[in-house]
């Protein structure tokens, strides 16, 4: 297996905000702010264009699917955390615990899921399907999660302030690329690559930033050794749990292989995309955005590399 080009490249942002660090009144901090704020509604502008309705809607009957799907993702995951919650004991493992929460409460990937279904020769329609809709209802779900705890931890946190953002950075872009789709959706798919690349892009600005702050204001010098080897290990666990959980339920409701396969993939991932412009909207103001992203930047490198071996196993199964 190749280690995934972007991860090292995430690795490098990483390694850079640490060699440069940047304060909130810093310029470049402030210019790589507005830069990524224009970038996340273009992010998703393209999302609204690229969502097809002949493709999504060939994967709309199979209910039991879709539910098990979306409540794994925006229930399940968050449920596992929440049991978490009463072993905290400072202010220091509450951060990295709302940090595997926005882990948790993040919707599927799109592409990844859909890819690895098309590898194991699952329902691919139906991944389109959820992978799709996982991205529309996380834009509801996941700030939803998040406000429940960041009110206690933040004084400052104003949840109609972030949903104001959410409407103009994310629902208003989306809604005008649902409008354009049927002009300029071919174009989108012509240029998906270049797109792509823009999308990484200001992932890596927004990556980026957020822990040239969090260098800056010396939050990362709370964090252990045995933290990143225990939050290494976790998420570890966390992956295989959710994984363990769907293939006993898609058991239990007699799926289909191809609808187990499915299951497992779209209900298992977490989109590092709709996570880094997320966090570019309800953390903007906190210094401790770094750590927040820490545990789901660990868990992208690490789905890719387990899901697509198990992936190839399915598919060789056939």
């Amino acid at each position: 297996m190749k280690l995934d080009k972007f991860v090292l490249i995430l690795i490098g942002c990483v390694i850079l905000a640490w060699i440069l660090p940047r304060s909130a009144a810093d310029l470049t901090y402030i210019i790589l702010k507005h830069i990524s704020t224009i970038g996340i509604g273009f992010i998703f502008f393209f999302y609204g264009l690229r969502l097809s309705a002949e493709k999504i809607l060939p994967g709309l009957g199979n209910w039991r699917l879709h539910l098990l799907v979306q409540l794994t993702t925006f229930v399940l995951f968050p449920l596992i955390i929440l049991a978490f919650y009463p072993l905290i004991q400072n202010q220091h493992h509450e951060i990295l615990w709302l940090g595997l929460l926005f882990l948790a409460a993040l919707p599927s990937t799109v592409s990844f899921s859909v890819i690895m279904t098309s590898i194991g020769k699952g329902n691919i329609p139906a991944s389109i399907f959820n992978a799709s809709i996982s991205g529309i209802v996380g834009i509801i779900v996941t700030p939803m999660w998040m406000g429940l705890f960041l009110q206690q931890t933040a004084a400052d946190f104003n949840f109609s302030e972030i949903y104001q953002r959410l409407v103009l950075q994310i629902i208003f872009p989306v809604t005008i690329g649902l409008l354009l789709q049927p002009r300029w959706h071919s174009y989108v798919i012509k240029y998906s690559k270049e797109l792509s690349i823009f999308d990484k892009s200001v992932i890596l600005i927004i990556v980026y930033n957020n822990f040239a702050r969090s260098f800056g204001d010396s939050v990362f010098s709370s964090v252990k050794t045995f933290d990143m080897v225990f939050l290494t290990l976790f998420i570890f666990a966390l992956l295989f749990i959710v994984f363990g959980i769907v293939y006993l339920l898609t058991g239990l409701l007699k799926f289909t292989r191809e609808d187990r396969i499915t299951a497992l993939f779209c209900g298992s991932t977490k989109s590092l995309v709709h996570g880094s412009v997320f966090a570019g909207v309800l953390f903007t103001d906190f210094t401790f955005t770094g750590i927040i992203l820490l545990p789901l930047m660990l868990f992208h490198a690490l789905q890719i590399f387990v899901i697509s071996i198990i992936a190839d196993r399915f598919g060789r199964e056939y």
